[in-house]
């Protein structure tokens, strides 16, 4: 019995290349790691930083189009300090934390290697503000969630095999006067 189910794994899995090559291009599940550029601006202070982080989807053939449903984590190195704000010495520092995504993308496929797509969707963003007054008890740090909107697009190649690469540019609007820029690069696997 041992000898029949690894003859039968051995064959399932010679067969699925086969199988990967019969299906239609950026379709199926997928898992990418992604690095970038953002900026920000927090009531009208602009700053700049690494974002990086990575997502899981699934994207559904249409004919000609794709469409597909995503869900990403990712975190940011921007980090704003503005000095003497009360008091000589004071310090207030906001620094951006996770954000966490869901939403869709729809696309057209040009070729048979390039995924041409927008997406949209709900982001929560994760901002820490803290302040420092030498001397005053006024001192305080404080974590907040905002909600909001993402939007972009994007152009995703296919490598050969299972592999990918993407490069999207996506527009992030939250409560409270946030929003949020960002151009990242991603390269992931198809399963």
């Amino acid at each position: 019995m041992r000898n029949y189910l690894i003859v039968a794994l051995l064959a399932a899995a010679a067969a699925t290349p086969a199988l990967a090559q019969d299906r239609a291009p950026f379709t199926g599940p997928r898992a990418e790691a992604i690095i970038g550029y953002e900026t920000t601006d927090v009531e009208d202070e602009n700053s700049g930083g690494l974002t990086y982080g990575g997502a899981l989807g699934w994207d559904f053939n249409l004919g000609g189009a794709v469409a597909g449903i995503e869900a990403e984590l990712s975190d940011s190195t921007v980090d704003e300090c503005v000095a003497d704000i009360d008091v000589t010495g004071d310090e207030l520092c906001a620094q951006l934390g996770r954000d966490i995504y869901v939403g869709g993308r729809v696309g057209a496929v040009l070729g048979s290697s390039t995924l041409l797509y927008a997406k949209a969707g709900y982001v929560n963003g994760r901002v820490n503000v803290a302040y420092d007054a030498p001397g005053t008890v006024d001192d305080f740090d404080d974590g907040v969630n905002l909600d909001g909107v993402r939007v972009g697009a994007g152009v995703e190649f296919a490598l050969g095999g299972s592999a990918y690469a993407k490069t999207e540019y996506r527009y992030s609007n939250y409560e409270a006067g946030y929003d949020k820029h960002q151009l990242v690069g991603g390269l992931g696997i198809r399963f």
